[in-house]
């Protein structure tokens, strides 16, 4: 079988993964400009500077994306290159960008779909407390108004956060990424629940002001868990109380980011868990987060499995040695997407898309000039496979979008990692399609059948 007719194959990127022009036309700077000037912060010293200097080969890397048969691409937008301070003055040469972005990309057939925060956070609204303020939210709902005033005459698809478990666990938490706090729990909870207040003025700011009738989501992410024998009802709802239980005293979990912007309040064991550090909740507070969403947007990499042990208790059965990596020594768990959209439909009962989804692979430029990668093509093959599946079993899968579209900079990680279905030279910014790109033409030509 094939996917839904009118399912949405794309891929996706993050400005300051790709766009470089880190100090051009008056953009203001970032959590990640901040964190990039740190010694020690980044693999090899690298920065987002320059990176694949989208900024000014957009046309050219639309024109790529036109080559691959790409139906969508999703972006996200710089909030300091659009508002410099983060709020006020607009940058009027950033915002253009976006506007010709668009445009090219409707020129070419390929639909926006506009993430509106991917962690460039404004460096001076960190400086003004950044996500601990509890103005973070009305900050956000502004940036939200500019950019909606602006595109949505010729955009209608719009996701507000991308993993607030990043941007909070692991930037101010355990400060792996920008900003590179380490603040207590309860600090990192409260900078979370104003975060998910953002995300409900954004909604309510696209469907107020929106030109044209918005789809609009959310992209959060999580590990799904998988049951080792499905054909055993109670592994199966084993595996799911797993993947929505909040038993950590961290932010690596889904229900705690995602009960409250669909359901209206936190998980009870998430409340447990996190005990005197869950953050105070003032009347109203869920009315403002619980906003109407047309999707769920799951970003989806890999999973762990439930099973039983020998006195039949269950338990994370682990992986076996030798089990396949990526190149991150991320481990294949390809049937991730198979049990992640079911939990994640049965829970919250919005059709899904796919927002992430790849992996990285240690690819170079052959003794022909090509960039063979057989195993990216092998891994979404699978991964797709069971994504299939789900929807053939009753879940509304709506669209996929690979993750990347280009090879770019992947964060703490800088260029150590590559991930797109484009090669990207860094020296001589040489662009190559990979062989996986050209194979993933065929995958939306035939709207799957092609992976039998």
């Amino acid at each position: 079988m094939s996917f839904p007719k009118e399912f949405v194959w794309g891929a996706a990127a993050a400005s300051y993964q790709i766009e470089g022009g880190a100090y051009d036309d008056d953009k203001g700077l970032s959590v990640w400009d901040m964190m990039c000037r740190q010694p020690g912060r980044v693999y090899g010293g690298h920065t987002g500077e320059v990176a694949c200097d989208h900024y000014n080969r957009y046309r050219e890397d639309v024109a790529l994306m036109q080559e691959m048969g790409l139906m969508a691409y999703r972006l996200s937008v710089s909030w300091p290159r659009v508002l410099p301070a983060g709020t006020g003055a607009v940058n009027e040469k950033g915002l253009s960008f976006y506007d010709r972005l668009v445009d090219v990309l409707l020129e070419a057939d390929i639909v926006p779909h506009i993430t509106l925060f991917h962690w460039d956070f404004p460096h001076e609204l960190y400086c003004r407390g950044g996500w601990l303020n509890p103005d973070s939210q009305e900050w956000f709902a502004e940036y939200t108004a500019v950019l909606v005033d602006r595109l949505s005459d010729r955009v209608r698809h719009w996701m507000t956060l991308n993993e607030p478990q990043c941007f909070i666990g692991l930037g101010m938490l355990e400060g792996t990424h920008a900003p590179g706090d380490k603040l207590g729990l309860a600090e990192a909870l409260r900078a979370g629940h104003h975060a998910l207040l953002a995300h409900g003025r954004s909604v309510q700011v696209i469907r107020a002001r929106a030109k044209s009738d918005p789809i609009v989501g959310y992209a959060p992410t999580g590990t799904p868990v998988m049951p080792q024998d499905e054909s055993d009802p109670e592994n199966v709802e084993a595996a799911r109380r797993a993947m929505f239980a909040v038993k950590n005293r961290n932010c690596w979990n889904i229900s705690w980011w995602s009960d409250p912007v669909i359901l209206g309040h936190y998980p009870e064991d998430g409340l447990s868990t996190y005990g005197a550090d869950a953050p105070k909740v003032k009347d109203g507070d869920f009315d403002i987060m619980c906003q109407p969403l047309d999707f769920y947007g799951a970003n989806v990499y890999n999973g762990w499995t439930i099973g039983r042990n020998e006195q039949g208790k269950f338990r994370n059965v682990g992986r076996p040695e030798g089990h396949a990596v990526c190149a991150n020594k991320w481990p294949v768990t390809p049937t991730a997407l198979y049990w992640a959209p079911r939990f994640y439909y049965e829970r919250y009962k919005l059709p899904i898309t796919i927002c992430e989804n790849g992996l990285s692979c240690q690819d170079w430029v052959s003794v022909d000039g090509q960039v063979h990668d057989p195993l990216r093509i092998d891994f979404t093959t699978r991964y797709l496979r069971e994504f299939r599946r789900a929807g053939e079993d009753g879940v509304p899968i709506e669209g996929y979008f690979h993750w990347s579209a280009f090879d770019n900079f992947e964060w703490a990680e800088g260029y150590n990692e590559r991930f797109g279905l484009v090669y990207v030279d860094y020296q001589t910014q040489e662009r190559i399609l990979k062989d996986s790109a050209r194979w993933y033409r065929t995958v939306i030509e035939s709207n799957g059948a092609v992976l039998g």
